[in-house]
């Protein structure tokens, strides 16, 4: 089972890497938009961060290692309000998503620097 997880988590890092490869791409940009790389590595991100809570749990990765629930709770939640900034931004017009691309890059950052320093 410990493959199948590892699976998951290279997937997971893939994206993070759309999603904030899809941020940072736009910040050069006249006008700054949620391109489908965002969309793509927030749901990525999401479902894949699914998959690993439930495998870590149900298949015991790492007994003497438990999650920390609520840490990961935090981050279920900031994936999803991610999540949702890049759904709504895509479909608003490209001269308004500017703030839906702000929220959701800077949340995204944010989860990370979750997951280093109080998931890990």
């Amino acid at each position: 089972m410990t493959i199948v997880y590892d699976i998951f988590l290279i997937l997971h890092f893939v994206g993070l890497a759309s999603l904030l490869g899809g941020f940072i791409v736009q910040m050069r940009a006249s006008q700054r938009v949620v391109n489908p790389a965002m969309l793509h590595g927030a749901l990525t991100q999401l479902v894949t961060g699914l998959v690993l809570v439930g495998i870590y749990e149900g298949a015991s990765i790492d007994p003497s290692s438990p999650l920390n629930q609520t840490a990961i709770g935090v981050k279920l939640v900031i994936a999803f309000i991610v999540t949702v900034f890049v759904m709504l931004g895509r479909r608003k017009e490209e001269s308004q998503q500017q703030p839906y691309w702000a929220a959701a890059g800077g949340l995204a950052l944010v989860n990370v620097i979750v997951a280093v320093f109080w998931v890990a």
